[in-house]
C-alpha cells in the first residue's frame, strides 16, 4: 500500500458564514492538491467543519436551535463553497460525526491510562470568545485584556490537564533539526522564540459539562465534555483512521475505527467507497498564521504522546485586509468569495488570490486591484495570446496545424521547469510568475514576428508556419501549466485547440504534443474585457 500525499485545511468553526479567508485556504490547498497529482502522485486532500463548543452553544440558543440543527444549517453554506470553489477534496469530515468522536475518545482513553493527563483546580481567567484561559502576564498596561479576547471572566473550576510541558525541550530539538517543518521561516522562528522564552503550561483539555454539553464527553469521567481544540485537531488522523489507514492504529481501540460508523458527513460528490489508504503523516496542513501555537505546539506533543509520526510540514499563510484596513462585519468592509466568482467567473477569483498572495504574508484585497489583474494578465495576457493565435490558424490555415517549430521550445521549457520546480516546493506565486514567463514571450513573439504581415506575403507561408506552430504548441504548453490554478479556463484551452482528454498531467507539458494535421475548434474568449472600476 502506497503512502498518498496527505495535504489538509483547517477545519473551520461554524459560527458564522465563510468569508476571504476561509476560501483562499481552500483554494491554496486545492492548488497544491492538483499540481502533486499532475505530478504523477496520489493524493487526498481533506477539508471540513469544526461543530463543537461554547460559541456554537450560544449562538444555537440565542437562535432557539438545537446545536446540532444549528450545525447541520451552516454545513450547508460550508459544503456550497467548497463546491462553489472548484475544490477537489476527497473527504469532508465534520466533527460531529460519529467516526470522528470514536477516535477522539479511543485517544483520550489511551493517553488516560498511560498518566498523561492529571486533573487538578484552577482559579483564573477566560476568555469565551477564544475558548482558552488566560494569564496575568498577558493584560495590557492598563490592566484590561487584548480585544481579541473579547470578554474575560473569572473563573474557578476543576479540569484535566495534559502534560504539555515535559515535553518542551524535544519540540524545540525537532523544530531545529527539521527546518521545513513550519514555513515560511520567519513562522518557524516565531514558535521557536515562544518556546525558548516562556515555559510551557500544561494543557487544559476538558470543559465542565454543567457549564458546557456541546462537545465530545470525556470517556473516563463524563462530568466533562473535550477542549474543542483537542477534539478539532484530531481530526487530521481521525479521517485516515476512518479510511483504515494501518499508520493510525493507536492499539485495540482505534485501529480500523470509522470503517463501519456512520457519518452525516456530506461527501464530494464522486465520493466513493475506498480501499483501505496509507495517508498519516500529514505532508502538509494549511493554516492561518492565528492557529500556529495550536498546530506547532500542541498538535506534535499530542501526537508524540500517541506515539504517532509528526505531519511533516505546517505551511502558515497570512491574513487579507480589505482597501487596507481589517475586514468586519458591522463596517461592511468585507469580501464575498461567492459574490466575486457569480460577477468574475471562479478562475478570475482563484487566480487572483494565488497571484496576489504568497503563502506567509499578509494580503490586502482591492477592487480595483482585482480588476487590473484580470484586465492586464487574464484578459490582455492569457486570454488574447490564445485567442489570436488560434483565431490567426483559424484564419491563414483553416484550423489545420503545420509541421512542428522548435523556436519557443526553449522558452517553454524553461517555463515548464521552472513551475515544476515551485509547484514541488509549494511555492504557488512563483508558480504562476514562471508560467507567465512564456505568455509574455509568447505575445512578444506575434508582435516580433508579425503573422498578420507574413500572411499577405505567399514567399513567407513556411515562415507563417513556423509562428502559427510556435504560437499555437504554447497555448497547449500553458493549459497544462495552468491546470492546477485555473483548471477550468485550461480544459477551455484544450477544448479550443480540439484536443482529447484533460490537460491535468505536467508531464504532458513537453514541447511538441500538438501533432501536425491537427483540426483545431473554434476560438472563444477566455476572459472577456470587462470595465474597469475606479479606484
Amino acid at each position: 500500500m502506497s503512502k498518498r500525499f496527505y495535504i489538509t485545511t483547517a477545519i473551520d468553526y461554524v459560527n458564522g458564514q465563510p468569508h476571504l479567508g476561509h476560501a483562499y485556504e481552500k483554494i491554496i490547498a486545492d492548488v497544491i492538491a492538483r499540481s502533486r497529482r499532475a505530478l504523477g502522485e496520489e493524493v487526498f486532500f481533506l477539508t471540513g467543519l469544526d461543530e463543537h463548543g461554547q460559541k456554537v452553544q450560544q449562538a444555537a440558543q440565542a437562535d432557539g436551535k438545537s446545536a446540532q440543527a444549528y450545525c447541520d444549517e451552516l454545513a450547508v453554506s460550508w459544503t456550497a463553497l467548497a463546491a462553489k470553489l472548484g475544490l477537489t477534496n476527497d473527504d469532508f469530515v465534520r466533527t460531529t460525526s460519529s467516526r470522528h468522536k470514536e477516535v477522539v475518545q479511543a485517544i483520550l482513553t489511551k493517553l488516560h491510562a498511560e498518566g498523561h493527563f492529571y486533573q487538578a483546580p484552577r482559579d483564573g481567567f477566560y476568555s469565551t470568545k477564544e475558548e482558552t484561559f488566560v494569564t496575568e502576564k498577558e493584560r495590557l498596561p492598563d490592566g484590561t485584556f487584548p480585544p481579541h479576547y473579547g470578554e474575560v471572566v473569572k473563573l474557578s473550576e476543576t479540569n484535566w490537564y495534559f502534560k504539555l510541558g515535559a515535553h518542551q525541550q524535544w519540540l524545540i530539538d525537532h523544530i531545529e533539526a527539521n527546518p521545513s517543518f513550519i514555513q515560511p521561516d520567519y513562522r518557524r522562528n516565531e514558535v521557536l522564540g515562544f518556546l525558548k522564552n516562556n515555559t510551557l503550561e500544561d494543557l487544559c483539555i476538558s470543559r465542565p459539562a454543567a457549564r458546557l454539553t456541546w462537545g465530545i464527553p470525556i470517556p473516563f469521567d463524563t462530568a466533562y465534555v473535550t477542549y474543542v481544540w483537542f477534539d478539532a485537531l484530531v481530526n487530521y488522523i481521525s479521517v485516515p483512521a476512518a479510511q483504515g489507514d494501518p499508520g493510525v492504529g493507536l492499539g485495540s481501540g482505534v485501529s480500523g475505527l470509522g470503517t463501519s460508523a456512520s457519518d452525516q458527513s456530506p461527501q464530494p460528490p464522486d465520493a466513493r467507497p475506498h480501499p483501505p489508504l496509507s495517508l498519516w503523516p500529514a505532508d502538509a496542513h494549511v493554516i492561518g498564521k492565528d492557529i500556529v501555537k495550536f498546530h506547532a505546539v500542541y498538535w506534535p506533543i499530542m501526537l508524540k504522546a500517541m506515539t504517532l509520526p509528526l505531519p511533516k510540514q505546517l505551511l502558515v499563510h497570512g491574513w487579507w485586509q480589505k482597501d487596507g484596513a481589517k475586514m468586519s462585519k458591522s463596517t461592511g468592509n468585507v469580501v464575498d468569495p461567492v459574490a466575486v466568482i457569480d460577477d468574475w467567473g471562479l478562475d478570475a477569483f482563484r487566480f487572483y488570490v494565488v497571484r496576489e498572495l504568497d503563502i506567509g504574508p499578509d494580503g490586502n484585497w482591492t477592487d480595483a486591484g482585482f480588476a487590473a489583474r484580470y484586465q492586464a494578465e487574464l484578459a490582455n495576457g492569457l486570454g488574447n495570446l490564445v485567442n489570436r493565435s488560434l483565431s490567426m490558424l483559424k484564419r491563414y490555415r483553416n484550423g489545420v496545424v503545420p509541421a512542428r517549430h522548435d523556436e519557443l521550445a526553449p522558452d517553454a521549457a524553461q517555463a515548464a521547469a521552472d513551475t515544476i520546480s515551485h509547484l514541488r516546493a509549494s511555492e504557488l506565486q512563483k508558480a504562476l510568475h514562471s508560467i507567465w514567463t512564456l505568455v509574455t514571450r509568447a505575445n512578444q513573439y506575434v508582435d516580433q514576428t508579425a503573422p498578420f504581415k507574413l500572411a499577405k506575403d505567399p514567399a513567407q507561408a513556411a515562415r507563417l508556419d513556423e509562428v502559427l506552430y510556435n504560437l499555437v504548441e504554447s497555448c497547449r504548453v500553458l493549459a497544462v501549466l495552468l491546470h492546477p490554478f485555473i483548471p477550468g479556463t485550461s480544459a477551455k484551452i484544450y477544448a479550443q485547440l480540439n484536443l482529447p482528454g484533460t490537460p491535468d498531467k505536467l508531464a504532458l507539458a513537453t514541447w511538441g504534443g500538438l501533432p501536425p494535421g491537427q483540426v483545431i475548434g473554434e476560438p472563444a474568449a477566455l476572459f472577456p474585457r470587462r470595465d474597469t472600476p475606479k479606484a
